[in-house]
């Protein structure tokens, strides 16, 4: 399999069958690409996954209620940054509708087929009439080059620093298949997916139903398994479509395997990217969780040690208090026997059967300085194991967060 991370220098492998675009609909406030596309001419089979947040973002609403009307089919994705349109009741269900049938009208489909995205500030009246006004620009540049896939990158970044983009390629027989994903995401990003847009294309020749199984495995495997800040936001989708030009059947011998293949590879850059541009993160924290019961036991420990405040700023001072960490496994509701415990920093063991065990402080101060470094933490319960991505916690975190809305 080819695969290309994040490089904004590695060519992308773009899959056929779908146009790209960006333009400035005057949505953020800062002046910059705001309002991107995403169309599928001949049409795309999709599966998506949703934020589980009982409050939910009105174009999650309107696009769950879409891929239902038409059955796992879409031509198009309309996607904003700067306005979350989210806790904006009957007008902001109205503005993503209004929105789906302005574009749909320019692309002369019905608006069901229409997925709307969108990101950014909660609570603010959704500007509909910006959006609108600027859609036949946007159509207008529609593009199937690298250039416009990257600028469609920058149009739903909010406080991002990094564009986000992944891809990968694998053959089936002489035929090529691409598997390219393009993600936002830096705040707001825990388990159960976050602020966080992803957008996964291919040109394999799927139903949604395979598609579905798929990419909720793909998803389980790696948004799944991040932490930036414990919040688990309002607008969180992950959509993945199919527009089949690769004229490569999902059934077709070895198709359906390296097709799982190349989407977790995928999917797994995209996570690791968000976490990496984590807002105020200076270190990128692989954290293994081992000998639990199951990986359910094993995610649950992790996410109550990544989302300790306690456990993040010490990771932030490059402080090796693994006191905190055991008193986060301990917290986490799993049935441990703290006797069992083992906790390792990098290559040095820190506490053993849950006390402190002989360790060079000053080494392991200076191994967690480093920009990225490994936690790992033995569970003694049984097999199952777990890796998940997370970071530390800053002072320009508070900063960036105490600023957003003013």
């Amino acid at each position: 399999m080819n695969k290309q991370g994040p490089n904004e220098e590695n060519p992308l492998h773009i899959p056929q069958g779908f146009r790209f675009a960006a333009t400035t609909a005057g949505i953020k406030a800062s002046g910059r690409a705001d309002l991107a596309l995403v169309e599928a001419p001949l049409g795309a089979a999709a599966a998506a996954v949703f934020t589980k947040n009982r409050v939910v973002a009105a174009p999650v609403t309107v696009g769950r209620a879409n891929l239902r009307k038409t059955k796992g089919r879409v031509r198009a994705v309309l996607v904003n940054a700067g306005n979350a349109n989210c806790a904006t009741g009957a007008q902001g269900l109205e503005a993503s509708k209004t929105s789906c049938k302005a574009l749909g009208g320019a692309l002369e489909v019905a608006p069901e087929f229409v997925i709307p995205s969108s990101t950014g500030i909660i609570g603010v009246p959704f500007p509909t009439e910006k959006l609108v006004m600027a859609l036949p620009t946007l159509v207008a540049s529609r593009a199937s080059g690298e250039t416009a896939v990257r600028e469609f990158a920058k149009a739903i970044m909010t406080t991002d620093t990094l564009q986000k983009t992944a891809s990968a390629e694998f053959a089936v027989g002489k035929k090529k298949v691409a598997v390219m994903g393009v993600a936002k995401g830096s705040g707001m990003i825990h388990p159960n997916l976050a602020t966080m847009l992803v957008y996964v294309f291919t040109d394999i020749d799927a139903s949604p139903a395979e598609l579905q199984g798929t990419l909720k495995q793909a998803v389980d495997q790696s948004f799944n398994c991040i932490s930036v800040d414990g919040d688990t936001s309002t607008n969180d989708t992950v959509l993945l479509l199919a527009s089949g030009a690769s004229g490569v059947k999902h059934g077709q011998r070895g198709a359906e395997k390296a097709f799982t293949a190349a989407l977790q590879e995928v999917c797994a850059s995209l996570a690791e990217q968000i976490v990496r541009d984590g807002e105020g993160a200076q270190h990128l924290v692989r954290l293994h969780i081992e000998q639990a019961k199951n990986v359910t036991e094993a995610r649950t420990i992790a996410r109550s040690i990544a989302n300790s405040p306690l456990v993040k700023t010490a990771w932030a001072g490059a402080d090796p208090n693994w006191g905190r960490i055991l008193s986060s496994v301990g917290k986490s509701g799993v049935a441990v026997d703290p006797a069992k415990i083992n906790v390792h920093i990098g290559e040095q063991q820190v506490c053993k059967g849950g006390m402190a065990y002989p360790f060079d402080e000053q080494a392991a101060h200076a191994y967690l300085k480093q920009r990225e470094y490994d936690i790992r933490v033995e569970l003694g319960r049984g097999k199952a194991t777990l890796m998940f991505l997370t970071c530390d916690l800053t002072t320009e975190y508070v900063h960036i967060n105490a600023d957003y809305s003013t």
